[in-house]
């Protein structure tokens, strides 16, 4: 393990973190001081100096392997989740230790759960930071470390190779090295528009970038304690739905679209697919509502069944209604919202669609080899053909993935949560969604669950975040390598 190299990267990823907090600080001396100034000043000068220390008394080293690549990007988000806590820890109020580790570690994995029962309280520069979190989150630690780190380096290779979804590399037509770069102006230039877009609507300035931070992200932290409700603006309204759409898409698509000024590259399967997913999604919500859900507009239905499940599907966890006065069915429907998720390439969690739509189409070939043993049949995403060996790797994924949530699921109900809120809750954090169902809904908060089950729900934040083998490539390595010690 070259530590060198590993806390030289990690310390540049800080420095990204410190940037947003003296974007902050500077919301605070606008405001005159206000009462976040000095818990984000010291924050500030703590991740600064930790941040600089490796860049300048460690000497840099060109020597770095995929098991270096892998511990950067898992202790560049831990260490990015502890800075991030300490402008909540130090401003106090609802942030215990426990709520700002779980807001920290929800913000950077863009889930948007949140402990705060008065977010409206909280000082503008404060409500900044946690909007920063969804923002640096969004598009990752990672990705912006890769931004920094000289195109010549082999390992930005390495550690683009490992960053960057195996799914995504199905719409990236694009040297490897120029990823970070097409990933950053989408979104950057998405997260501009929507600001403005939003500002015509009516927010202040200070709302629309906030929630253009947590639109692009797909996080779902808002400055209103009624989220997208709080407006009450159809306009508002659409306009979201539309950026949360762009933000759960492939970005390469949306830069493909772009550069050749056409439609045509959402005709990708996978993007074809997922539009269809949400289409179909909505009417069946909305029939719902209509049904049984006592709405007497067709219009609002449609609307308010769009956007819920949209912000589910997109994993942004906006609400602009309280689907806890829903009926179950419709919330089904939001559950398998969430499970499925949106595309890679993406600042979604969750499955992706990608994925399912692999494992629908590979599920029918299987049945169609059963029924025809002497024909081969090969499971396609676009013009592209999937290699067995992908295949199982995403039926592997599905398996841990669900293994996962049901150990979480267990310990969180064993935690004493009642089993609704212990399903939806961690289901939610796994697929980085945010709300689930009840008191955790789009309209309510995490504040009343067990400190050990937000413990829990922080740690399958990270596992979904991640998506999971990373995080278990570095405790395999770390548990062989205790072991060999124990042995030496």
């Amino acid at each position: 393990m070259n530590i060198k190299a590993i806390s030289s990267n990690v310390g540049k990823a800080l420095l990204v973190n410190a940037l947003f907090m003296m974007l902050s600080i500077m919301v605070s001396i606008a405001d005159g001081l206000d009462e976040a100034f000095a818990p984000l000043l010291i924050s500030f000068l703590i991740t600064s100096i930790v941040g600089a220390f490796p860049l300048i008394f460690v000497r840099h080293s060109r020597e770095n392997s995929i098991r270096d690549g892998y511990i950067t990007i898992v202790v560049a988000w831990l260490m990015s989740f502890i800075v991030g806590m300490l402008p909540y820890v130090l401003y106090g109020g609802e942030f215990t230790l426990v709520n700002a580790w779980f807001e920290s570690v929800s913000g950077y994995t863009t889930t948007g759960s949140t402990i705060l029962t008065d977010i409206e309280s909280l000082p503008r520069s404060l409500l900044f930071w946690r909007s920063s979190t969804h923002f640096i989150g969004g598009l990752g630690v990672v990705v912006f470390l890769l931004l920094i780190i000289p195109n010549a380096s082999s390992f930005k290779f390495r550690l683009s190779n490992l960053e960057v979804s195996a799914l995504s590399q199905y719409g990236y037509r694009y040297r490897r090295t120029n990823v970070p770069r097409i990933m950053l102006s989408v979104y950057v230039g998405l997260t501009l528009m929507e600001t403005l877009l939003l500002m015509l609507a009516g927010m202040s300035f200070f709302d629309a970038v906030n929630h253009s931070f947590s639109t692009m992200a797909t996080g779902g932290f808002s400055t209103k304690n009624a989220s997208i409700m709080h407006f009450d603006s159809p306009v508002i309204d659409v306009i979201i739905i539309v950026f949360m759409i762009l933000a759960s898409m492939h970005f390469g698509v949306i830069y493909a679209m772009l550069i050749k000024k056409s439609l045509a590259p959402i005709k990708r399967s996978v993007t074809a697919y997922y539009l269809n997913v949400i289409l179909v999604l909505s009417l069946i919500v909305t029939v719902v509502l209509m049904l049984r859900g006592g709405y007497d507009s067709f219009g609002k239905a449609l609307l308010d069944s769009v956007f819920q499940v949209v912000s589910f599907i997109s994993t942004t966890g906006f609400g602009n209604a309280d689907n806890a006065l829903w009926p179950m069915l419709a919330n089904i429907f939001l559950i398998f919202a969430a499970f499925h998720c949106g595309c890679s390439g993406s600042t979604t969690g969750g499955v992706k669609a990608d994925r399912m739509l692999i494992i629908f189409k590979e599920t029918g070939n299987e049945l169609r080899r059963r029924l025809h043993p002497s024909s081969v049949f090969r499971t396609k995403i676009g013009d592209h053909a999937v290699n067995s060996d992908h295949i199982s790797a995403i039926f592997l994924y599905l398996v841990a993935y669900m293994l996962i949530f049901f150990v979480a699921f267990m310990v969180v109900l064993m935690s004493g949560v009642e089993i609704s809120d212990a399903f939806s809750g961690t289901l939610a954090s796994l697929g980085n969604v945010g709300p689930g169902l009840g008191g955790l809904g789009t309209m309510g908060n995490y504040a009343s669950q067990p400190v050990f089950a937000k413990i829990i729900y922080s740690v399958v934040m990270f596992l979904g975040r991640l998506e999971i083998f990373p995080v278990l490539a570095v405790l395999h390595m770390a548990f062989h390598s205790s072991k060999n010690t124990r042995k030496a």
